[in-house]
């Protein structure tokens, strides 16, 4: 693969790391904070991430099933979060060669468009099943969403960075 230049040479991702962050961000959005329209949902976050990331490894089937946990755990319609997922997994994996080019500032504008169809298509969903408008406050999420992909890059690729072997001599 090309790499863009100055871009760093990372070590592969580890599995049981790529599970632990996704279960942990879905424990994230579990947290009984009382839900607000503009709070982020950083399970979709992690799962855009990773579709980016390892494409291979988390795909759309892993975010259905995300979904459908998180719809449970909500009691909200079922299959309204897993079919935001899924959307988001495959539009990132669409879109994840382009947007690896770009450096981190470039890709939070360019998943802007990602998070805002989500989370169009669970107001869709939500309102279908008679639930009123949440109000303008819900366009704020796609938004914070979109500022925290830098954060999330940087935690979420760090232990990636690492030198597999420390040494002084070593330029990598």
């Amino acid at each position: 693969m090309i790499m863009r230049p100055g871009q760093p040479l990372l070590l592969p991702a580890n599995p049981f790391f790529i599970w632990f962050t996704l279960i942990f961000a879905m424990m994230i959005n579990m947290l009984p904070l009382g839900r607000l329209p503009w709070m982020p949902d950083v399970l979709a976050i992690v799962i855009v991430f990773w579709s980016v990331h390892q494409p291979l490894r988390i795909g759309v089937i892993a975010a259905f099933v995300f979904g459908l946990a998180i719809d449970v755990h909500q009691a909200s319609l079922l299959g309204q979060h897993a079919l935001a997922y899924t959307t988001l997994s495959y539009f990132a994996i669409t879109i994840h060669r382009r947007l690896l080019w770009f450096k981190v500032p470039s890709q939070a504008v360019q998943v802007l468009p990602l998070f805002a169809a989500a989370h169009g298509i669970e107001l869709a969903i939500r309102m279908l099943g008679g639930a009123p408008f949440p109000g303008v406050t819900f366009l704020l999420s796609p938004v914070v969403e979109a500022a925290l992909w830098p954060v999330v890059s940087v935690l979420l690729l760090w232990p990636q960075r690492r030198a597999p072997d420390p040494d002084e001599n070593r330029p990598l």
